[in-house]
């Protein structure tokens, strides 16, 4: 049997009794894939147990992650948390055991703690995929493929927002910050350095000043965060979170500027790209349009998608989650890393380190980072 004729089997983890703001819908990413077996779902809360295991296309329940590992082999397994916290120990398991990983962003809140997944996992020979959907997303991979052919002219410039709510500034960098910061380095490859801004309530953040945050994200701090990094030939890319400015309508998503022209997503329900073929930079009254984009190509062999009762923007996650866990798949039948790895959510996480240090220390920092401990914990 060649690699590409394996079955997969594929256990999901969503412990639904622990409190959270919401999920990204991860737990539905394998469901209706070839050549891939639900083999249970593991979920400490009984109620209405039986509909989700329907849900995720389980054939079995456990209630925890050890009696299921314990009690049958399994290939991949799905980490569904948004909740950063709640990865270490089943990732450390399912490395233990030599399986696979399919998780929720971000893959931590502690840079070290990264370090530690990322070399343990590499002697068991067990990949990790990490669920920063922008990689596989339709919209963005056309933008990456004009960039390549030309149709902006040289990139230059590239502006993200995060969500901008009540969580604007710090909790923002970390929780939806992250999918900005995954997609400059998707079109840029890995910073070089970062210069940062970063203030509570128009002072500067001082050492040992955090936030109380909605969820358990480990530490954040800032009502407002400003950061810019350099990236390979010369190019900037500005991350930006106000605290409370999506009063003002939707903000987040990112703009990449070239010599020639522009293109824009922002993060509504169509997650449409639209293109200025103006030279002027944006704020020059530039107008967009919007443009078409191709078909996502079909998945030989997988069932149709079920978006079930999910609308707007809740389908871009499922339509995604799918392309990722599909990619995985390939990326383990070809033995090769998969397009969002453990590596590539460590460097963002590591983006958001350097922020802060360098708001702290008041100088530019250089990747990769010499201290691996957090700069607000180290300085509290």
């Amino acid at each position: 049997m060649t690699s590409a004729d394996k079955h997969w089997r594929v256990a999901i983890y969503y412990d639904t009794s622990k409190p959270g703001l919401g999920g990204h819908l991860t737990h539905l990413a394998f469901k209706g894939l070839p050549r891939c077996e639900i083999v249970a779902l593991v979920d400490s809360n009984l109620d209405n147990i039986d509909a989700r295991r329907q849900e995720v296309g389980a054939s079995q329940h456990f209630l925890h992650l050890r009696e299921l590992l314990d009690a049958e082999r399994i290939d991949i397994l799905a980490i569904c948390s948004r909740l950063p916290g709640d990865h270490r120990e089943p990732i450390a398991l399912a490395i233990e055991r030599g399986i696979h990983i399919f998780c929720e962003k971000p893959l931590s809140a502690s840079l070290q703690e990264a370090d530690q997944m990322i070399e343990q996992a590499r002697e068991k020979n067990v990949h990790i995929a990490v669920a920063h959907l922008g990689r596989y997303a339709n919209v963005f991979q056309t933008a990456k493929r004009m960039i390549g052919n030309g149709e902006i002219g040289r990139l230059v410039s590239f502006y993200g927002r995060g969500k901008e709510d009540y969580r604007g500034g710090g909790e923002d960098f970390l929780i939806l910050g992250t999918h900005i910061l995954d997609l400059a380095c998707y079109f840029l490859g890995k910073p070089s350095s970062v210069f940062a801004d970063i203030s509570i309530q128009g002072k500067p953040i001082q050492a040992g000043e955090t936030l109380s945050t909605a969820e358990a994200i480990g530490p954040v701090a800032g009502d407002e965060v400003v950061a810019l990094y350099t990236f390979p030939n010369g190019v900037r890319a500005w991350f930006e979170s106000r605290r409370d400015m999506a009063e003002c309508g939707l903000r987040m998503g990112i703009t990449l500027v070239g010599t020639t022209g522009s293109l824009a997503v922002r993060f509504d329900d169509d997650r449409k790209l639209r293109i200025s073929r103006s030279s002027l930079p944006p704020e020059d009254s530039t107008v967009f349009e919007d443009l078409t984009l191709p078909e996502d190509e079909e998945i030989p062999g997988a069932a149709p998608l079920d978006f079930g009762p999910h609308q707007g923007y809740m389908r871009y996650f499922i339509r995604n989650n799918r392309r990722a866990a599909w990619e995985f798949i390939c990326a383990l039948d070809e033995q090769r890393a998969p397009l969002a790895s453990a590596e590539d959510a460590r460097t963002v996480l590591e983006m958001i380190y350097g922020a802060y240090a360098s708001q702290l220390s008041g100088t530019r920092k250089t990747f990769p980072l010499e201290n691996r401990t957090h700069p607000l914990e180290k300085t509290k």
